[in-house]
């Protein structure tokens, strides 16, 4: 079984989409889901949704740890000419997953209480980001 997530992002930051993942998945058997985000500057996390502040904070850790190509210390950049934001974008997608495997019990993902599934843009502007899924039962 396979399907599409269209994602909406406001500029860099992280969106949850755990509830419409799991809507696609009820009713179903056990089994294994692969979510693979079809961009790449953008990435897929699985992280607390009960404190927004985690959130923040990643957003303002990989700020720091990759800025814009207008910042100084990203000089040696040459790929600039989609906007300052976009070879950073395209370093952090490296750093962090783009793909995320989640087991299946009886239809419900097999997550900790406080995780969910996010979409982590790294561009500035707005985008719409797919999402492709599969879910294979066992």
């Amino acid at each position: 079984m396979q399907t599409t997530f269209q994602i909406s992002t406001n500029g860099q930051g992280l969106v949850e989409f755990t509830r419409d993942v799991a809507r696609w998945l009820a009713g179903q058997e056990d089994g294994l889901l692969t979510l693979m985000l079809r961009h790449t500057s953008a990435s897929l996390l699985i992280q607390e949704n009960a404190d927004p502040e985690v959130q923040s904070d990643l957003l303002a850790f990989f700020q720091r740890l990759v800025p814009p190509s207008t910042d100084p210390a990203m000089g040696y950049l040459t790929h600039r000419y989609e906007g300052p934001d976009d070879m950073p974008g395209h370093i952090k997608a490296a750093l962090l997953p783009v793909s995320l495997s989640v087991p299946v019990r009886a239809g419900e993902m097999c997550l900790g209480r406080w995780q969910g599934i996010y979409l982590f843009e790294h561009r500035d502007a707005p985008q719409i980001r797919s999402v492709a899924a599969h879910f294979r039962a066992d």
